[in-house]
């Protein structure tokens, strides 16, 4: 039999079907082992030929009793291919990266249990009368088997291979499955809401398959969701959830498990490889029916899917941004029509794109407008820092906030305080030459880290010794650029000595299950103040938390960047959302220094529908998605100047597309990326607008012009990108 197989080598110039030959039979998705010029090197075989068009070579052997990837992987290449994907990008995207290489295996342990026919009363006729700690660990085999490992901490090896010896217990390999933390959580029983009942049941019960749930904050999306995914569990079918931070997973992960069980396994990147492995492991072998985790667990290995959630789905981390760059929502959709299942979208501040789309009718909109606990929302109060200046006050903090604080915690109550932007300070700058420390690899400025007293980029994670002095001067009044969450911990624990603050940001979570120790820390109330960016701004839900602030809120506001108003409108009302989850009310203390800008105005009722209303009509008018499609090509090169010619050189191509569109393409632009070096690669990129309903091929066109002749240069392309950095 002939197979088409895919080498595992990322190289554009090899990423093709290669024809193989087997004696032995394969199936579609199996991990080979192939002869591949004067070296063995894995593949993934693709599909079956009726011959080949040139001499074949034999497949040495199959790596894996089973298919690694399944058949509708395989149907996922093609689609994805056409969005300059390499196949092997793809197919690296579908399994554990270390079951590559066979650097991951399963966990095997010795396992001790009886031998049939053996008990405490039948062992007594074979053993002494004295031998207590032999009779000890049968009755507790007798309960059950156990690893030696656990049986040792209590009994003596001679004692285990002594029954060993007389045929009493048997030693066996069993496999030891590595499983993630989650926060403890109960089942309970939760009477729905009319609200939730409706969704469900037109969920459920209707005949569409995309739908919009727009539910306020603390309206019950969770318990919506976990409704839909039983039902489609009673189906025979499978599941899978996506929640937008890797954050969020210790708490959903004890939901989850509480309600379904062994069911559910958990699948994100912080995961070690050996978790990560028996978590892909058992949805793949059918042991678990539920995918919980971030973006990447939309490709989890479950056939029969039944409904696709993705909760909070404007967020931006759906988008991939490094390589391979897929967007999870076309994933989702493509996985969605491939098992005839429903894609369920979730968020109390949808995209524009969503909103739009369920207006348009493609989405079933379902609104929950309410809270379970039937509170109002939390009341936002909005201090304007300049009167605080003013005032003599040019601290992070205003009156009303520290008084708010103060309160929560005399209460017994919990605050969260957010800031979306780690680290100490922004930069460091001389006042005498103005010299700012910059990063030898990338065009941006290094952030101040005081704990280790280092100065890290943000995006190529150098790192570098901090300085007490000018490098170019000698001046030693160096001033620090903007308030980080590090400085704002630090100086909220000297204004209040005696509270438990603890802070969750990039830095704080680095290590394993440092999410699930500060989350369980909190929710457990050893921590009093919460102090983070973003990854505590959503989903969470936390009963004794009173009093949410927000510090820099203009921070997204006038960003470059058409989206940075509704990223500031959805930061304010999640993180919000956050407070009063409970029986306690709510409140909030929003600081900035433009009150009276509209994004604030609408955010303070919650007004989600007012600030659409306003900012789709403002995209109309400046033609910017959803109503224009903008596709990015990002020219990557070690050598300015092959990234400047490879970006001529597609440019010109692309420019030629104008007078064949009919119109379809609005206009097109070549510039240095804003930052024009990240990671020691030099950045030029094109900017093509497009009609919203441009013509596919149109489309196609454009990746296939976004190609260079130019050695050593990488191109990227993506359709509105989340950041235009």
């Amino acid at each position: 039999m002939i197979y088409k197989v895919i080498v595992d080598i990322s190289n554009s110039e090899v990423d093709k079907v290669f024809f193989y030959h087997s004696d032995f039979p394969l199936e579609l998705g199996m991990r080979v082992k192939v002869p591949f010029g004067h070296r063995e090197i894995e593949g993934f075989v693709v599909g079956t030929a009726e011959s080949s068009p040139r001499e074949t070579k034999a497949v040495i052997k199959a790596l894996d009793p089973y298919p690694v990837v399944l058949p509708e992987m395989v149907w996922l290449l093609e689609p994805l291919s056409k969005k300059k994907l390499r196949y092997i990008d793809c197919l690296r995207l579908f399994i554990p990266s270390k079951l590559r290489g066979g650097k991951v295996k399963a966990l095997e342990r010795n396992y001790i249990d009886l031998c049939e026919n053996f008990n405490t009363e039948t062992a007594s006729s074979v053993l002494r009368r004295n031998s207590f700690s032999q009779f000890a660990l049968i009755e507790r085999l007798s309960e059950g088997g156990m690893f030696e490992a656990d049986i040792l901490k209590e009994f003596s090896l001679s004692t285990v291979n002594s029954l060993i010896e007389k045929g009493i217990v048997v030693k066996r390999k069993e496999e030891l499955e590595r499983v993630p933390i989650a926060m403890p959580a109960q089942e309970k029983y939760v009477v729905l809401t009319a609200e939730q009942r409706e969704a469900i049941e037109k969920i459920c019960g209707g005949s569409d398959k995309k739908y919009l749930i727009h539910g306020v904050t603390g309206s019950g999306k969770t318990e919506v969701y976990l409704n839909i995914i039983e039902r489609v569990l009673e189906q025979g079918k499978t599941a899978i959830m996506l929640v937008p931070e890797i954050s969020l997973t210790p708490q959903m992960l004890g939901v989850f498990r509480a309600r379904f069980g062994e069911n559910v396994s958990l699948i994100h990147s912080k995961l070690s490889d050996g978790e990560r492995y028996d978590e892909w492991r058992r949805l793949r072998l059918g042991k678990a029916k539920v995918a919980l985790g971030a973006r990447s667990a939309i490709f989890a290995p479950l056939q029969n899917v039944g409904a696709i959630i993705i909760d909070e789905e404007h967020d931006g981390s759906y988008v991939s941004e490094t390589n391979p760059r897929y967007f999870t929502q076309e994933i989702a959709e493509l996985r969605a029509e491939y098992n005839n299942a429903k894609l369920i979208l979730g968020s109390a501040t949808p995209s524009m794109e969503s909103y739009l789309k369920a207006e348009n009718k493609e989405y079933k909109l379902i609104t929950l407008l309410n809270r379970v606990n039937q509170r109002e929302m939390p009341l936002i109060d909005i201090v304007d820092m300049k009167k605080e200046i003013r005032n003599g006050n040019v601290s992070a903090f205003s009156g009303e906030l520290l008084e708010a604080i103060e309160q929560t915690i005399n209460s017994g109550e919990q605050a969260i305080i957010f800031l979306n932007r780690r680290g100490y300070a922004s930069f460091i700058r001389c006042r005498s030459c103005g010299y700012v420390a910059k990063c030898a690899d990338c065009d941006v400025s290094l952030t101040y880290h005081k704990e280790d007293e280092t100065l890290k980029c943000h995006y190529c994670k150098n790192q570098y010794h901090a300085i007490s002095q000018c490098p170019i001067c000698g001046f030693k009044g160096l001033k620090e650029g903007r308030t980080g969450t590090q400085k704002i911990a630090e100086e909220l624990q000297i204004i209040f000595p005696n509270a438990r603050i603890a802070r969750m940001d990039l830095d704080t979570t680095s290590g394993k299950d440092s999410y699930s120790k500060i989350l369980s820390g909190f929710a457990e109330h050893n921590t009093d103040i919460l102090v983070g960016t973003q990854m505590i701004a959503k989903g969470h839900d936390f009963p004794l938390v009173t009093l949410v602030g927000i510090l820099d809120a203009d921070q997204s506001l006038y960003f470059s960047d058409y989206r940075s108003l509704e990223r500031t409108f959805q930061l304010i009302t999640q993180v919000a959302g956050r407070a009063g989850r409970e029986r306690k009310a709510g409140k909030v203390v929003l600081q900035t220094y433009s009150p009276n800008h509209f994004v604030f105005r609408f955010a303070l009722k919650y007004d989600y529908k007012g600030f659409y209303s306003k900012e789709i009509n403002n995209r109309e008018v400046a033609k910017f998605p959803p109503f224009t499609k903008i596709i990015r090509i990002l020219m990557l090169a070690k050598e300015e100047q092959n990234a400047m010619n490879a970006s001529r050189e597609i440019y010109t191509k692309q420019k030629k597309l104008i007078e064949e569109s009919a119109g379809d393409i609005i206009r097109i632009q070549i510039m240095r990326a804003p930052i024009k070096r990240i990671e020691n690669n030099f950045r030029f990129q094109i900017l093509i607008w497009a009609k919203a309903d441009a013509n596919d091929e149109v489309i196609d066109k454009i990746y296939q012009n976004a190609s260079t002749e130019i050695k050593n240069v990488a191109v990227f392309i993506e359709i509105n990108p989340q950041q235009l950095f």
